[in-house]
């Protein structure tokens, strides 16, 4: 079996169900068979999968590099992947926000929208995420031509946006959201640094 076979076949499907896991995790520990929630479910499912979110869109903004730096080109066939499960993901995160936290009240809402604005960046990160998502098929992909490479490159604003978004909602440990601002600027000069000595080629 070639290796894009064995991607298609074998691999995609186990990281797909590894995908999923974090989101089972907070179904089984809701009905306490795994773990428990803590004293703010809520709190708790919201946060965990915020944190999922911003680990996801690293994870497929780290696709690329990781492929030109071992020559692994099968590795491109997670990344749509990688990147539905950060839209999946910080759907969830709002979602719960919405319904659970608000009750889909809007007085409520509007409210933390004017005193929380970390709300209002991550609202922003979601609207892109959405975007991403919706255009990625093949088929809008030829469809939307370079415009499609473009739209995509804000993958890293994404990711810009989660982090803040992150930051000042943790207010004082930002320990965190350090790391998470770390790792994208590694992932982003690792991009603008190949850019460079491509120009210069």
């Amino acid at each position: 079996m070639d290796t894009l076979k064995q991607v298609r076949l074998i691999w995609k499907p186990l990281v797909f169900l590894a995908c999923l896991v974090p989101a089972a995790l907070v179904v089984t520990d809701a009905l306490e068979l795994t773990g428990r929630l803590g004293a703010n479910p809520i709190e708790e499912i919201q946060d965990r999968f915020g944190i999922w979110a911003l680990r996801f869109i690293m994870i497929t903004l780290a696709v690329t590099p990781l492929r030109r730096l071992t020559g692994w080109n099968w590795l491109a066939r997670f990344r749509r992947m990688l990147g539905l499960f950060t839209f999946f993901y910080a759907l969830l995160h709002f979602l719960t926000w919405l319904f659970l936290d608000q009750g889909l009240l809007v007085p409520a809402i509007l409210e933390d929208l004017v005193e929380r604005p970390f709300i209002t960046i991550g609202f922003a990160a979601l609207l892109l995420l959405t975007a991403l998502a919706a255009t990625s098929t093949n088929g809008i992909r030829r469809r939307m031509g370079r415009r499609w490479q473009t739209l995509h490159y804000s993958a890293y604003l994404v990711g810009l946006l989660g982090v803040w978004h992150y930051w000042w909602q943790v207010k004082k440990d930002v320990t965190e959201p350090l790391n998470y601002a770390a790792i994208l600027a590694l992932l982003l000069g690792a991009r603008l640094w190949w850019r460079w000595r491509k120009a210069r080629k």
